[in-house]
């Protein structure tokens, strides 16, 4: 059961800095294509992260077979708080504070990370973990 746990923990992190790549790509892209404000390359990029991220886990790490809406919209209430959050933080810092953007993108990913998998391992999938091999035996 540890072992399982920590395969489990290693595919997050995998995953994760494959969206944290995709995120960081799409921060960089924007940043050199437009001259637009920290905050909305920093939500684009997010966005685009957080999409990747879900699929990915749902079906690799968390190996679930619950409701996609159910677990989207627990996602969604996630972001609901930290996409604030972090844009509001992370503007203060890059344009006020002048720090440079890309230092308060890695900042905010890695709190994105760690607050992320705790949510998702305990509230998202935490009752459906491992349903998804079962579930397709059973059909």
């Amino acid at each position: 059961m540890k072992n399982k746990e920590l395969i489990r923990t290693l595919k997050f992190v995998l995953f994760s800095a494959s969206a944290g790549l995709i995120e960081f790509g799409w921060f960089s892209l924007l940043t050199a294509l437009t001259d637009w404000s920290y905050w909305p390359r920093y939500l684009i990029a997010l966005v685009f992260s957080v999409l990747w991220n879900f699929t990915l886990n749902r079906n690799f790490t968390f190996k679930s077979a619950g409701n996609v809406p159910i677990a989207m919209l627990k996602v969604a209430l996630f972001y609901a708080v930290f996409t604030p959050a972090s844009t509001f933080l992370g503007n203060y810092l890059a344009e006020t504070r002048g720090w440079n953007d890309f230092l308060v993108t890695i900042l905010n990913m890695g709190l994105n990370f760690v607050l992320e998998y705790l949510y998702d391992r305990f509230y998202v999938f935490g009752p459906t973990i491992d349903t998804k091999d079962n579930a397709v035996h059973e059909n």
